[in-house]
């Protein structure tokens, strides 16, 4: 005991010595004082070590109650390594007290020593053990309509109840299920129904991608359900049962693709028509193809471009191997498939076109084309000419409203991502926005920006949502639009004409960029409605799974240059918090139309990003950045960036827990009405390893949820292996399924031929979480027995 507090003394003091020359905390120099004294006299085999240990803890707990107050998982890495001691030193005493009997040594204080210390121990075991325990966060209570009525909105009306037919089910992305034979009475007897394997599982040979995401969520569609797979096949089963009815292989080619990913096919019908290809899957490819197959046999549809396949690289000019690729399914409007794509990050300028284009469903036509740069024309380029090169791109599900004939783009920015000096006028004015455009001409209607000159990617990440809101006083509905961001502000805009239905202000932000950038001096907030953007953070905020990776993070946390939100990217490193992987993420938000309650999942993860000046790096052989590390080359600018996580060296993220989280919004009060941790440690842990210690921590989290009727919330998302029902009145988990791999997508909900309602999820991992190459597609149902009639 007494080299083990020797050392964490050394260590302690040597750390806090930096910190306090940081101008931080002077606990940590201290206790590395006190430890150091302690462990030296139980090294002489002095009681008074003991002693003194024993008033060390009580002066831990008492400072780290100061800091952090009664949060369990504040307190954790503050004193629960020094009670571990403590309670090792308390259960063998008769066997620890030997050498101080030996020297016979009389210390008055001991027996009160030994209860303070015991007290300390079950003080602590209990605060711990309460922490183990769901966590639900309830704000408030909830005017919870148990049966609403229906109010459906224009886009849902021709939709069969038990069908998924869209990627959030309706045109507008609501993500919502008018069933309620799943109810939070009986969900706790849902089991599985069937499982399929894709057999896509990993990195096919010689990719060289690195990433692995099996995303997709399947569509409902009269008899089938009908999903893609990383490796861009795409599969119909049978709902019921999940066998294997159809399979499409385009033989992609995905050597050159940075990540392996595919959120899902688009599903579209001619009205009274029959036979081949009267009922259509479109879906889009790694490789920048788009295939239109027969429904019912996933065969290719001939008259749709040249034998079921158009190019999406037309007019693009030059296109590099894996630096233009589709990962989000096309939005069907009025007979066309509205599709944008994705290009590669942060490697140099002048990557190809951002240009959104909407090609007739049944021949495979162009039909219109919009491209930031030259607004005035939506046809194909003529020859020698190409859509304009780098203008923001559009990666994330699009959402129409088809009633009033609008598609909603949500853009990215024009890359490289971290470092704007140069860009062109259009990029400026149309990047991390949201922008309508007219599903007949392409023409635009109306745009709203959500950051201004963005340095940081805070892309448009999500499909913008549509919703119907009551109007005031009996007059009509408001058409609303919620617009997620990576700032973690949720915009709510009139869909019709973009204006806001919020009030807005421009606050002023952090200036000082490196030579060459110039930056918005403000940037827009909401008012009057919730924000899911983090607080900002303080030294006492950061974390680990001890006293001493905690104190690695205070010190880093001081030598990185942080002013809050919007701090520019620096040579130094810069902290963003929210990072580029985003409060909101291409999850989006679920609205229950009837209630009128927004539910969204968020991250709160830290990314440092650094700027390298170019002659500072050899620009030969560069490669986007890999390992967790989402930065690059950024060529043609005078920076490469790295914008990595901001982790200790346990490799757990810094900033204090939770890390993820559910909320419930009432759009009609803006007020938040729960909030809960999302997700546990269980299958996370320091180094990547699991800890199988179920403490509702709130992990990292990506894809979306699914709310019904019946007042039920699916999620799975979480970087651990759990697909959840939570109650939506106020957050509480009503059920659990753990999954060979994470699910790291979005649920659909559908009912099947035989009456029974499903949830199904695609878990097939992710090489962010540390986890991935499952292939699974399973479902979860109530037994027959227990279906309600």
């Amino acid at each position: 005991m007494g080299v083990i507090l020797l050392l964490s003394g050394a260590a302690m003091l040597y750390g806090g010595v930096r910190l306090i020359k940081l101008d931080g905390s002077w606990y940590y120099a201290i206790a590395g004082v006190a430890l150091l004294v302690a462990g030296s006299q139980l090294l002489l085999a002095r009681r008074a070590g003991f002693l003194i240990y024993v008033g060390f803890c009580a002066a831990t707990l008492a400072w780290a109650l100061f800091e952090s107050g009664w949060n369990p998982i504040a307190l954790l890495p503050r004193v629960l390594f020094f009670l571990a001691l403590l309670i090792v030193m308390l259960l063998t005493w008769r066997w620890f007290a030997r050498p101080f009997a030996r020297h016979q040594e009389r210390v008055r204080g001991t027996k009160p020593a030994l209860l303070v210390g015991s007290t300390l121990a079950l003080f602590v075991f209990g605060l711990f053990a309460a922490g183990l325990q769901p966590v639900h966060g309830v704000d408030q209570a909830m005017a919870f309509e148990e049966h609403p009525t229906d109010v459906m909105p224009g886009d849902s009306a021709s939709i069969a109840p038990g069908d998924w037919p869209h990627y959030g089910r309706t045109p507008g992305g609501q993500r919502y299920s008018p069933l309620e034979q799943i109810t939070p009475a009986n969900v706790a007897n849902l089991t599985r129904a069937w499982t399929f394997h894709s057999g896509a599982t990993g990195l096919p040979p010689g990719s060289k991608a690195g990433e692995f995401m099996f995303e997709a969520t399947p569509l409902k569609v009269r008899d089938k359900l009908v999903f893609c797979t990383p490796h861009a096949e795409v599969i119909a089963v049978s709902p019921e049962t999940g066998e294997s009815i159809w399979r499409f292989n385009p033989h992609a080619s995905l050597g050159a693709a940075p990540f392996l990913a595919c959120r899902g096919v688009s599903y579209d019908e001619t009205p009274g028509a029959t036979g081949v290809c009267a009922h259509r899957i479109l879906t889009a490819t790694l490789d920048a193809k788009m295939y239109a197959l027969d429904a019912d046999t996933g065969q290719r549809c001939p008259e749709f471009g040249k034998n079921g396949e158009i190019d999406l690289t037309a007019g693009m000019g030059l296109v590099k191997p894996g630096f233009y690729y589709v990962t989000s399914p096309p939005s069907i409007i009025r007979g066309k498939a509205v599709i944008g794509g994705w290009v590669i990050d942060n490697v140099e300028r002048g990557e190809p076109s951002g240009v959104v284009r909407a090609f007739d469903t049944r021949t495979g036509e162009l039909a219109w084309a919009f491209d930031m740069g030259r607004t005035d024309r939506t046809t194909l380029p003529p020859e020698g000419e190409f859509y304009t090169r780098g203008t923001p791109n559009v990666w994330a599900p699009i959402s129409n409203d088809p009633a009033l004939g609008l598609v909603y783009l949500p853009t990215g920015n024009e890359t490289p991502d971290f470092f704007g000096g140069g860009r062109q006028a259009v990029s400026e004015k149309y990047a991390s926005s949201v922008i309508a455009v007219d599903a007949d001409s392409g023409k635009i209607r109306w745009h709203f920006q959500t950051t201004h000159h963005d340095i940081w990617d805070y892309d448009v990440p999500a499909q913008p949502t549509t919703v119907d809101l009551p109007g005031a006083q009996g007059k009509p509905p408001v058409l609303a639009l919620l617009v997620p961001t990576k700032r973690g502000e949720l915009f709510t805009l009139d869909r019709r004409t973009g204006t806001l239905l919020t009030q807005v202000v421009e606050r002023p932000v952090p200036q000082g960029a490196v030579p060459g950038e110039k930056l918005s001096h403000t940037q827009p907030f909401q008012t009057f409605m919730p924000t899911f953007a983090p607080a900002k953070l303080r030294e006492s905020d950061m974390w680990g799974a001890t006293p001493f990776d905690q104190l690695y993070c205070r010190i880093r946390f001081k030598q990185l240059r942080y002013e809050g939100p919007f701090t520019p990217p620096s040579v130094q490193g810069t902290l963003a918090y929210p990072g580029s992987a985003g409060v909101f993420e291409w999850g989006g938000v679920s609205v229950d139309p009837s209630r009128h309650i927004a539910v969204a999942n968020n991250n709160y993860m830290t990314i440092i990003n650094t700027l390298t000046p170019r002659g500072a790096v050899s620009a030969s052989g560069m490669q986007n950045s890999k390992g967790g590390d989402f930065g690059g080359p950024q060529l043609g600018t005078p920076y490469a960036v790295s914008a990595a996580p901001f982790l200790s060296p346990l490799t757990i993220p810094c900033n204090q827990p939770p890390w993820g989280v559910i909320s419930a919004l009432d759009l009609k009060t803006r007020r938040i009405l729960w909030r809960s941790p999302l997700g546990s440690a269980y299958d996370n842990g320091p180094l990547g390893i699991s800890s199988h210690v179920p403490l509702q921590v709130g992990v990292p989290n990506m894809g979306g949820s699914v709310v019904t009727r019946s007042g039920l919330i699916f999620i799975a998302a979480t970087a651990d292996r759990t697909l959840r029902a939570f109650d939506l009145r106020n957050g509480r988990e009503l059920w659990h399924a753990t999954l060979p791999f994470s699910g790291i997508a979005t649920p659909s909900v559908y009912e099947g031929k035989d009456g029974r309602q499903y949830v199904v999820i695609a878990a097939g991992g992710h090489t962010g979480f540390g986890k991935f190459g499952g292939d699974a597609v399973m479902a979860f149902a109530l037994p027959k027995t227990l279906r309600s009639n």
